[in-house]
């Protein structure tokens, strides 16, 4: 079998297609557009940088495992900074509160693909208000269901490549997925 190894288009057509939805994922996990925005640039250059000469068909996965370290990295520099500088932590949310709820993705259309919303208005409305949902919920999920969720049905990987990016059981990443689908459910078919 011949391993034929990712050129720098397919690298470069490889990034641009998963940019609006690991971003999308970070900002998930961080809360943070402009923080998210970084992490999101750091795991594209990490991948560039040291693994450009892998096979292509191990660039998704590889991709996805850097974008997850890069969140977890994230989150052990905030928290030594907490403790560092517990001033300025203070100031932290006020700080995202005078940016206001920015989000990119509201802002850059879907290529004209129609592939997320319709273009009738009623149902263009009726689909951002249930996204709009789901990613309230995504927000109040804790971090491994939000993860494997993420990985499983917006990254559309398997269960066993979730496992090695997230770096558990099989049976973690499903039990995961089944709590943040139950969550799913119930808020979504609770009445408003």
């Amino acid at each position: 079998m011949e391993v034929s190894l990712a050129s720098h288009q397919e690298l470069s057509e490889f990034l641009a297609s998963v940019e609006r939805r690991a971003f999308k994922h970070a900002v998930y996990a961080v809360q943070n557009d402009a923080a998210a925005l970084d992490i999101v640039q750091d795991a594209m250059l990490k991948l560039a940088e040291s693994y450009a000469s892998r096979p292509k068909e191990e660039i998704p996965p590889l991709f996805q495992r850097i974008l997850q370290n890069t969140i977890r990295d994230y989150f052990r520099r905030s928290k030594v900074r907490q403790e560092r500088t517990p001033v300025a932590s203070m100031f932290s949310g006020e700080a995202d509160n005078e940016e206001g709820e920015f989000d990119i993705l509201e802002h850059v259309e879907d290529a004209g693909d129609g592939r997320f919303f319709s273009h009738l208005p009623d149902l263009r409305l009726a689909q951002k208000q249930i996204l709009n949902q789901i990613e309230e919920v995504l927000r109040t999920l804790p971090a491994r269901q939000r993860e494997a969720f993420l990985l499983r049905y917006w990254e559309e990987m398997d269960v066993a490549e979730t496992a090695g990016i997230m770096g558990c059981s099989e049976g973690s990443v499903k039990t995961h997925c089944s709590r943040a689908v139950h969550a799913l459910a119930k808020r979504l078919t609770r009445p408003e």
